[in-house]
This record gives structure tokens, sequence and C-alpha cells, in this order.
């Protein structure tokens, strides 16, 4: 009997919709706990100890951002065999990347603990906020496990079709790091560290509802425990799809691990104001990062039935929906940009520098919407190299030169407030290019063979 949740049959603008929105739902709650983090430290614990915790986003994801994009590739495996109905190739794929993403995730732990002082000192972190950056990051990285296993199993149920249960199991988590922070910070009287002890804990429960569900749903991706292990093959495809994509998110990191660099160097009020706004840009990247997985699933499941212009008419729809949403929100943080900030820190440097961010990015979210649309429909077809030399070059080799230039030779600061928004326009011509070609040329029907066989 067919799974229910696959993709391959029904309007491609319905399936990617019923599919994204729980998505967006549950990053949704993602987010929220993640900004609950800066708000009742901001709140309770001052100016600096915000600056500990709003700083650590670009770090965090630049050692994470990797396995997030090997997991995607394993999503786009999975996919493809689930599609094609070849049950027995997408056992073997489930299992190995469940074997991946615990050793992944053990890595991460001990090398994130370990490494902590000299990542922020390589980062020019300031004296003033080392210890509450310390004490964060240490306490985030003994949940890392957690981080990673959870996007390891989110990626095979999405794979499947199933967006609900992830949403589900977010919630909760969300619920839970609220709670922690609150009876850590408020309540026991807990400096900035317990803010990542408390998003440590419930990324570890959120993994293992997870895996419970993996391990208890039966179908296609159940997961038997004695039967994780490393399959040859499967592992051959899932590094030929997810290294690209984890390279992609490195080089995002990269650029912007440099770019909160400079912005250390730039003193507190800096890090604080910076940081604040970049917790705002995260309810942006709500309809991003939903449709971009709904897309890259759909693609993926539909060509590996053969469905090849159903790929391409939902690839279509898909773009258009992702930029639509992406830049509606950016309408609303550009109206709303001060009161958001003044709900993080009321210091009037602070307030200035966040709504300055805010005001010159927000009308080009369009623009990043567009390139990580574009990035979804060719991980989707087994094309995730394009991408990741695209963002390579714009993303992390422009964007990191022209802020060198403007800071230090011409000591512009003002280039910090809109270097986003000039990189994501040369990506976006470029993407531009790439993407009508690869209609005209009906590109996505001769990429099955290379992602499957």
């Amino acid at each position: 009997m067919q799974n229910k949740n696959l993709m391959i049959t029904g309007s491609p603008a319905k399936r990617i919709i019923s599919f994204a929105l729980p998505l967006m739902l549950g990053n949704f709650f993602q987010q929220l706990y993640n900004t609950a983090d800066s708000l009742i430290v901001g709140n309770f614990l001052g100016s600096n100890a915000l600056a500990a915790v709003s700083s650590a986003g670009n770090l965090i994801f630049l050692m994470i951002g990797f396995f997030q994009g090997v997991s995607a590739g394993a999503g786009v495996v999975i996919a493809h065999f689930l599609g094609a109905r070849e049950l027995e190739r997408t056992r073997k794929a489930v299992h190995t990347t469940i074997a991946i993403g615990l050793m992944a995730g053990l890595f991460l732990m001990i090398f994130g603990v370990l490494a902590t002082p000299w990542m922020l000192r390589m980062m020019h972190t300031p004296e003033a906020v080392m210890p509450d950056s310390v004490a964060y990051f240490r306490n985030f990285f003994y949940g890392a496990i957690g981080v990673v296993m959870y996007n390891t199993c989110v990626g095979i149920l999405q794979a499947s079709g199933d967006s609900k249960h992830p949403l589900y199991f977010l919630i909760v988590s969300s619920v839970t790091n609220v709670v922690l922070d609150l009876v850590f910070i408020m309540g026991l009287g807990m400096g900035a560290g317990a803010a990542g002890l408390a998003t440590a804990i419930s990324s570890l429960l959120s993994a293992m509802l997870c895996m419970r569900r993996l391990i208890f749903q039966g179908g296609e991706v159940a997961v038997d425990l004695r039967e994780v292990r490393i399959d040859g093959g499967s592992l051959r495809r899932i590094l030929y799809n997810g290294v690209p994509s984890g390279l992609q998110n490195s080089i995002i990191a990269i650029s912007n691990v440099l770019i909160q660099s400079s912005i250390n160097s730039l003193g507190p009020a800096m890090m604080s104001g910076m940081g604040t706004y970049a917790k705002i840009e995260g309810f942006a990247f709500l309809p991003i990062t939903s449709f971009t997985m709904a897309i890259t699933t759909y693609i993926g499941q539909n060509l590996g039935a053969g469905e090849k212009k159903r790929a391409a008419d939902g690839a279509r729809f898909g773009v258009r929906i992702c930029c639509i949403c992406a830049e509606l929100i950016g309408v609303v943080i550009f109206a709303f940009a001060p009161a958001f900030i003044a709900a993080f820190d009321r210091t009037s440097e602070v307030i200035a520098i966040g709504t300055m961010k805010s005001r010159y990015t927000v009308m080009f979210y369009f623009m990043l919407a567009f390139s990580h649309a574009i990035s979804a429909v060719m991980r989707g077809a087994g094309r995730s190299i394009v991408p990741m030399m695209v963002m390579l070059a714009c993303w992390c080799i422009l964007r990191v030169a022209i802020l060198e230039v403007c800071l230090k030779g011409f000591h512009y600061t003002d280039i910090i407030y809109f270097i986003h928004p000039l990189t994501w326009t040369l990506s976006t011509i470029v993407f531009s290019q790439f993407y009508i070609g690869f209609l005209k040329k009906n590109s996505i029907e001769d990429t099955y063979d290379s992602v499957t066989n």
C-alpha cells in the first residue's frame, strides 16, 4: 500500500503547502525558543549577557550546519528511493543516515566543548563578554548530539512526507526550553550559561521523541536499532548529495562568522544590536526554511517516481510562494523594527543599531528567499554542487572581500548594515540566469539517474 504522505499525486500547490505549513509552525516554535534565550537574558541579565547569547548563532551554525546539510542530502536520497518504491534501498539509506548522525553528534559535542574558548578568541569576542560566552557555548554543545540527531531524524520523516510529527516534537521542545530558561535564570538566578543548558536539554528531548517515532511507527522508514550501521552504497549516495549541501551551509556560516568577528571588534552595543536583529530575521526564515524543505522533498519524490512535469510545476510554484511570504514578513519587520529591538534591549544605542540593520535589509528578503528556493530545487534534483559554488562565490568570497576592503581599507563601518542585501542581489542575478536556462532546457528530466543509480 502506497504511503499516503508521498507527494507524487494531487495538486502540486496543495501538496507543497500542506507539507510546508506544519514545518512553518514548527519552525516558528523553534525560533520562539531561540528568541526566548535572548529575551530572558537581555531583560534579566543585561546587555553584556545578551551580547554573549545573541552572537552565538553564527558560530553554532558553522559547527552544526555541515551536518544539517548532510542530513538534507540523506533526505534527498531517501525521497528518491521512496518515490521509486525501492524499499530495501530505502531501509539501508535510513539506517546509514542514523549511524552518520550518531557519529557526527558525538564528534561535535566533544569538539565543541573543548574548542569553545579558542573559537571565541578567534572571533575577537570582547573580554567583558567572554565568561558568559564560554558558559553559553559549552552548555549548548553538551546537547549537540541532540541537535544533530533531531535534524537527522526529522530529515528522514520529512523525506517520507511526514511534516506533522516534527511539529509536535518542536512544540514540546520549545515549551520545555522556555520553562527551563525561566526556572534557571529567574527562579535560580543562574547566568547566561543557563540559557545554553536549557537549549541542550530541550534539544535532547526533541531528538529522543523523533527517534521514538521512527522506531515505533512502522512503514518504509522505520528504524530497527539492530540494523543501524553504515551501508557502503547508501553512504556514497548520501555523501554525493549531502556534502555539497553541507559545504554550502558551512560557506554561509564561515562568511557570517567572519562578519561576526568584525561586529565583535566594534563593541558590545554593536554585538547586541546586530545579534538582536538576527533573532528577528529568523522569523523571515520561517517560510524560506519551510518551503525549501517542501520543495526539495517534493522534487526528490517526483523525480524518483519519474513524474518530471510535476517536479517542474512544483518548482515554479514553490519558488514563487517562498519569495512572496518572506517579503511580506520583511514589510512587517520594517514597520515595527524599533519596537521589536526594544523588546530585547531598551538601550538607545542598541535600538538604533538594530533598527538601522533592519531597515537596510528587510526589503531584500525576496532575493534571499529566491536564492534558497533555487538551491532547494537543485538539491531535490541531485545537483547540489551548483548552489554550493554560487554561494561560495557570492556569499563567502565576495562578501568577505568587500567587508575587508571597506572596514580595513576605508574604515567604512556602515558596510555592516547592507553587506547581506548586496550579496543577495548578486546571487539572485546568477541564480536567475541558471533558473531560466534550467526550465527552458527542462534539466530536471535528466537528473534522476545521477542520484539513484
